[in-house]
């Protein structure tokens, strides 16, 4: 987001490694997200954010995004919450937005092109070092112990980034 975008970019993470490690990523300020995040957000003294983007817990965290976005804010997310109420957002006319990468092709849209394009342009900013991708490990081959050991990490709390499971 930084690299395409003049936005003040607010991260979260717990943990001192992971707050440096996202502050490498191109973070301005990180906060805890085992705080309440509305109160994080308000001690930056930065104002209340425009653009909120949930990856994952949203549903943990919904009631203090509802608390924390400006007013007639934009909130995305990519996660699968079982239930998204978003009546919180009505007074503030936030709206709501969700991304699936998946969403063009599956239903054949007709600016279906626009997903390759994108993917060219991710490349190119990796290729020229202006993102960088937030994958931590790689566990080889893809078995039984290896989606165990991921999924035990993932489970954990403490994982950083994205863990890839790649080979047969």
């Amino acid at each position: 987001m930084r690299a395409l975008t003049d936005l003040t970019v607010i991260a979260t993470a717990s943990r001192p490694k992971t707050q440096e490690w996202v502050k490498t990523l191109g973070a301005h300020h990180v906060i805890d997200h085992r705080k309440p995040l509305a109160d994080e957000v308000a001690a930056l003294r930065i104002g209340a954010p425009a653009f909120v983007f949930s990856t994952a817990e949203t549903s943990r965290h919904l009631a203090e995004i509802v608390a924390l976005i400006a007013p007639q804010g934009r909130f995305g997310l990519i996660d699968d919450p079982d239930v998204l109420d978003v009546f919180g957002f009505k007074r503030k006319v936030v709206s709501t937005h969700w991304e699936f990468m998946f969403a063009r092709s599956m239903f054949g849209t007709p600016d279906m092109h626009e997903q390759g394009k994108l993917l060219d342009e991710v490349a190119r900013l990796v290729d020229e070092g202006k993102i960088r991708t937030t994958a931590t490990e790689t566990l080889s081959p893809i078995n039984a112990a290896n989606l165990k050991r991921a999924h035990a990490t993932i489970e954990s709390g403490k994982a950083r980034g994205k863990i890839v499971l790649e080979g047969f």
